[in-house]
């Protein structure tokens, strides 16, 4: 039984005003040592996103809508990491590791909207790079800034809506007395562990929109980048085919790492992981991928290499 259950069965009905956060306490010695690293990364995720995102916004050769896409996945980035981290790298300074219940609701509902908003938005740009390969022609005409603005609006209204229904799903249901979450974030698995009911329903509500809004935006994904590749292989020009499948490479890494991580956690049957492998996995999507992300668009692609050498160069050795 979980602890809600043991709570519902004992009688115990007080009502819950706060969580406590008990992620990572199970390394007592280690808090200082994951404090500084997790500072660190924190850090380098809001430099590097703004620095991605200052850089667009500054240089005329990045206005495309690849970059427009890119400059709102920096945006996302910056937002879900800065829900989570911030609290977190609190905990381990304090012997306080409470949340309120309000408070909890809050992270809850914010951080599901940023994520459900990524993984459409990350859709939309496997879309934008099929039309730019596959349909050069219309590329123009089709994918406009108002196209562009429509495709971030709806991400963003899914992920709304998917908030509305995860966040009203968890907290419709009572919480009496447990109240020791077994995660650094007011998280929907963990929280539905303590609840005072029976969670079948709900955990039901919880995998099939996880599944709706992964697999979906996975299924454009996927179709998208097989109609790529296969528009690449028949390529006359090797400068052109190593072009894109540079910028298509780098687009599907930062693509399987989040979306792997995401229907690991979700989207697996309920006590199919522990406690521990959970927070590990969450870590990658929480904290690390909005870190990486800057590195792995940056790195493999020839045009935002350039637009940074233009920066350094103008103000190192200004003119």
């Amino acid at each position: 039984m979980t602890p809600g259950e043991l709570a519902l069965a004992s009688g115990n009905h007080t009502p819950v005003t706060k969580f406590i956060l008990q992620g990572f306490s199970n390394y007592p010695d280690l808090q200082e040592l994951l404090f500084g690293a997790i500072l660190l990364i924190y850090a380098i995720t809001v430099v590097g996103n703004l620095g991605m995102m200052a850089l667009i916004f500054t240089d005329s050769h990045l206005q495309s809508p690849m970059y427009f896409f890119l400059n709102v996945l920096s945006f996302l980035d910056i937002c879900y990491s800065s829900v989570v981290t911030p609290k977190l790298l609190v905990n381990f300074l304090v012997s306080d590791k409470s949340i309120s219940f309000e408070g909890c609701v809050v992270q809850l509902a914010f951080f599901v909207v940023h994520v459900t908003a990524e993984s459409f938005l990350l859709a939309s740009m496997a879309y934008d790079r099929f039309l730019a390969i596959c349909q050069p022609l219309h590329y123009g005409s089709i994918m406009t800034r108002g196209t562009c603005l429509q495709l971030v609006a709806v991400s963003y209204a899914f992920g709304g809506a998917n908030s509305a229904i995860q966040t009203g799903n968890v907290f419709a249901l009572p919480f009496c007395g447990p109240n020791q979450l077994t995660h650094y974030y007011c998280d929907i698995p963990p929280l539905l562990h303590l609840a005072c009911a029976n969670t079948a329903t709900a955990r039901v509500v919880l995998y099939v929109f996880s599944a709706l809004v992964t697999l979906l935006p996975a299924a454009v994904i996927l179709t998208s980048y097989c109609l790529v590749l296969v528009a690449i292989g028949r390529m006359r020009s090797v400068a052109g085919r190593e072009k894109d499948l540079s910028t298509c490479a780098s687009h599907f890494l930062a693509i399987a790492i989040f979306y792997g991580t995401v229907v690991f956690t979700y989207v697996q049957p309920h006590g199919s992981t522990n406690n521990t492998n959970g927070q590990v996995v969450s870590v990658f999507y929480t904290i690390i991928i909005p870190m990486l992300n800057p590195f792995i668009y940056s790195l493999r692609n020839k045009e935002v290499k350039g637009a940074l050498q233009r920066k350094l160069q103008v103000n190192i050795f200004p003119g």
